[in-house]
């Protein structure tokens, strides 16, 4: 029967490329320590050298970015509530006339 894959967490992933990018050890040690296949070690420490620049990308990085989308977001949103209010108000006045 075959054996069902491993999946890490993202902590557990960060440890153990921050305990391989330190290099007080070898892969191989880390791998034993871990529990984990040495390539996935090396693969690991990759993408935290790759995604490190991210984190010092400026204003635009990700943080930014949601927040951008969160303020267009809301202004959006105000906006309709604003164009709701003048059509009830709108339907109250021509409901009265009527009324």
């Amino acid at each position: 029967m075959a054996r069902k894959r491993d999946s890490y967490t993202a902590a557990f992933k960060a440890q153990v490329a921050l305990a391989a990018l330190k290099g007080d050890r070898t892969v191989n040690e880390l791998a034993g320590q871990y529990g984990v296949h040495p390539t996935l070690v090396h693969d690991w420490k990759k993408q935290l050298l790759a995604g490190a620049e991210a984190l010092f990308a400026g204003p635009a990085g990700p943080p930014a970015r949601a927040a951008k989308e969160a303020e267009a977001t809301q202004a959006e949103l105000f906006e309709q509530i604003g164009r709701l209010k003048m059509e009830l108000e709108w339907l109250k006045k021509k409901a009265a006339a009527f009324g």
